[in-house]
């Protein structure tokens, strides 16, 4: 990938050298020097590359394919689970989310490959980019949810439940705090799409800052640090229930509680696989997030080849924030045990029949 961003970032200086003499006698010679790969001293605002026009909108086809075809599987699954804990009605807004995303990809796709002209554009910038990042941070909320509902069963399961510890794993509690999420992004997200309310035109269209008003440049920031700050809440409060589910594992070890253990051990696989997901596809890309919106919205002078490089590492780095559609139905998988005890017995059902027909098949040949 370094390969490719440099590349087409490496571009030939003209040089004009000569001494006075022959620039009198041979006025408007130039010589060209392109030996010295520098970069151009101007205000360029395309820093698109061959990795964001041809590399990542094959990478989002394919995850859209593929993360299509596992939450439809798993919508298709959660018809049956009813909602009769907290943590399957983390789950269910959490497939939610992913499905909303997985809407935005084709237009994604559409625009990166020049498909639909300069309109489109206007579309992905408008919409389909605000409902991309809203229900990203909807799912890292809904999954900060479930470290902490998590916690409490297992972490406070030894104990005397407390009122507390009833009360955030009841199912009305879950449904009040998942419609709190909805709300929250909902206003967050909402000004963004409807403050990109500049007069679109084929010049500022593939640019989404330039679409912008004044007042929602100003929102498109401070939304922006908000969205951050509530990621990186949510990563503290997983690595806390980690760190608690983990210690209540070893220390059922020590009391050779080996069923308690055994118990614990699973929520801790689930635990960790949450954990997983957060470092693969979400941290990398808050960690460049915040200096790639200064470079955009502040006065702070950052060099073109700096601006650039940014520019390619927050879009590497959102395909794997756009990864987690694909990874989510293993969490469904791993933390509900109804979610896969009706997949597996749905899934073996299919197997029998399937090999049943075929043994009728194969019967009616011979009988022939």
């Amino acid at each position: 990938m370094p390969l490719v961003i440099c590349a087409n970032y490496s571009l030939a200086r003209n040089s004009i050298q000569g001494d006075d003499s022959s620039t009198a006698q041979h006025k408007g010679t130039v010589n060209m020097d392109y030996r010295n790969i520098t970069v151009p001293h101007t205000n360029r605002t395309d820093f698109s590359s061959a990795f964001t026009h041809k590399v990542l909108p094959v990478l989002y086809s394919l995850i859209c394919v593929a993360g299509l075809v596992l939450n439809l599987l798993a919508a298709w699954i959660f018809l049956w689970v009813p909602c009769c804990s907290g943590l399957v009605v983390y789950l269910k807004n959490m497939l939610v989310a992913d499905l909303l995303m997985l809407a935005s990809f084709p237009w994604r796709v559409a625009g990166d490959l020049g498909l639909g002209g300069w309109r489109l554009h206007v579309v992905v910038c408008r919409y389909s980019a605000v409902l991309f990042y809203s229900s990203m941070y909807a799912g890292i909320v809904f999954l900060g949810l479930i470290s902490l509902e998590r916690y409490v069963k297992i972490v406070h399961a030894s104990g005397a439940p407390s009122s507390a510890s009833a009360l955030l794993q009841s199912v009305s509690v879950a449904r009040a705090l998942s419609a709190l999420t909805w709300c929250l992004i909902a206003v967050t997200a909402l000004p963004n799409s409807l403050l990109t309310s500049q007069q679109a035109t084929e010049e500022n269209a593939r640019h989404c800052m330039r679409l912008k008003t004044p007042l929602g440049v100003q929102w498109h920031r401070v939304s922006t640090f908000l969205c951050v700050s509530i990621f990186w809440a949510t990563f503290a409060l997983l690595c806390f229930c980690y760190t608690s589910i983990a210690r209540r594992v070893y220390q059922s070890y020590r009391r050779v509680r080996k069923e308690s253990s055994e118990a614990h051990r699973k929520s801790n696989r689930s635990i960790f696989s949450i954990l997983l997901v957060f470092f693969l596809c979400f941290v990398p890309y808050h960690v460049c997030r915040v200096p790639y919106t200064i470079s955009q919205t502040s006065g702070v002078t950052f060099s073109e080849r700096g601006r650039f490089l940014l520019f390619q590492v927050k879009e590497g780095t959102l395909f794997l924030s756009a990864f987690n559609v694909c990874l989510d139905p293993i969490i469904y998988f791993l933390m509900c045990r109804t979610f896969r005890e009706l997949l597996l017995r749905k899934f073996s059902r299919s197997v029998v029949e399937g090999r049943r027909q075929s043994f009728t098949t194969v019967h009616s040949v011979n009988n022939i």
